[in-house]
């Protein structure tokens, strides 16, 4: 999504930011170690691994991980300390869990298992103090994702990371670099997981906002995306209202996701305010008519009691005119009042034909919405200097597009492969 979607434009994805945390908050990432040693004994029978991530300890709850503790013969005291290994001391392998017998930390190993950390591939910081990284998994693929601190005149900070969902992007979005480098896989639960403890060892800061804007599309992974949710959530201990997922808009998932009533902030990429320029914008956006997403967004305030906040990117001359403002306002007044527009000045990217804005039109657009009682914030643009638009990074990195594994094809829905 989404990263494709909507903050796809810019490698910040974040919500409105106040001023940028200096330079001093920035730490330098610190390596794990890697000790292999086997002991005699002879190893239980094997664990029970989720489902969802076959064999990872990362992206487990507390008695998830007890449960592993109980099958292989230790007291459930241990998945407590696995847990506390996990996510407040970031462990990233088994053999340096040091509070755990070695005879378990070797059975853990000899039944394949393993924490689910990914190495940090490259790393770009900009003079905003935003660091962009990319971490390479296990099957050599590279993802972005952004860590974007802001400190308040009272010091405080919030760091948000802008996490992805997919390894590439499927819907293509003209603007976009993830869907310019093709798309690959969906992430499992533990990839998507792992990008916030990355940001968080990195900036030796707590991450206090996560957004679902990075490469891909969160609601073609709802799955996996809603798994990472709970962990994040629950064990990663970061409140559901700090949390916002982003989507372009996917026939029937939204109302899915409003099934399970999350606190989290929806983010659709809007872009247009008819279906025949969002159609010119968002390839997509064919197999999924404006009025339709509309009313989703819609039932979605009414089943959750959330407002929906849209993501507007200002494309110059094409969809920035006081027009375009004028019309969008009538729309979302057509559908209800509890919306929130957040206009994003395009991030140009290399190879792009589309141009930014100039900052008297994004003015005048959002004084348009404003004086038609339309609640607007336009997102300041952060890591210019660092391959700022979504994907433009690991675009560098990998010269060829990314071919789509056959597993996930069957798996992505019509509008996935029709664009």
């Amino acid at each position: 999504m989404i990263a494709t979607s909507m903050a796809l434009i810019q490698h910040v994805c974040s919500a409105p930011l106040a001023r940028a945390a200096r330079p001093r908050f920035l730490a330098a990432v610190i390596s794990s170690r890697n000790l292999s040693i086997r002991s005699s004994s002879s190893p239980p029978p094997p664990a029970r691994a989720s489902q969802a991530d076959s064999h990872v300890l990362l992206g487990m709850s507390e008695q998830e991980l007890q449960q592993v503790a109980l099958d292989f013969g230790q007291q459930s005291f241990r998945g407590k300390q696995l847990h506390h290994l996990i996510y407040k001391r970031k462990v990233k392998e088994i053999q340096d869990f040091s509070q755990l017998p070695q005879a378990f930390r070797n059975d853990l190993e000899e039944a394949g298992w393993k924490v689910g950390r990914s190495p940090i591939h490259n790393t770009v910081t900009a003079l905003d103090g935003t660091i962009k990284l990319l971490i390479k998994l296990e099957d050599n693929r590279l993802i972005e994702t952004v860590g974007i601190p802001v400190e308040d005149s009272k010091g405080s900070v919030r760091l948000t990371a802008c996490v992805s969902s997919q390894v590439g992007c499927p819907l293509r979005c003209s603007f976009c670099a993830t869907g310019k480098g093709g798309f690959s896989r969906n992430l499992k639960r533990h990839e998507i997981v792992e990008q916030v403890l990355a940001i968080e060892e990195l900036f030796k800061h707590r991450v206090t906002n996560v957004v679902f804007m990075g490469m891909g599309e969160p609601m073609l992974n709802l799955k996996s995306v809603l798994e990472a949710h709970q962990c994040l959530n629950k064990d990663v201990q970061i409140g559901q209202r700090m949390i916002t997922i982003s989507t372009v808009g996917v026939p029937n998932t939204i109302r899915k996701l409003a099934s399970h009533k999350l606190q989290s902030t929806l983010a659709v990429s809007l872009h247009a305010p008819n279906q025949k320029l969002r159609e010119a914008i968002v390839p997509s956006a064919k197999s999924y008519p404006l009025d339709a997403i509309m009313k989703d967004c819609k039932d979605y305030f009414l089943e959750t009691n959330r407002r929906v906040s849209f993501e507007y990117a200002l494309l110059a001359g094409v969809n920035d005119k006081t027009e375009h403002a004028v019309e969008l306002a009538e729309l979302l007044h057509q559908w209800g009042r509890t919306y929130h527009v957040n206009l994003i000045p395009f991030n140009p990217i290399e190879g792009s034909d589309y141009q930014r804005p100039h900052k008297k039109a994004v003015m005048a657009f959002a004084a348009a919405l404003e004086s038609r009682k339309i609640t607007v914030s336009t997102r300041q643009t952060r890591g210019l200097d660092a391959s700022a638009a979504c994907g433009q990074l690991r675009n560098k990195f990998q010269k060829s597009p990314l071919l789509l594994d056959s597993e996930d094809l069957q798996s992505q829905p019509d509008i996935a492969v029709a664009c």
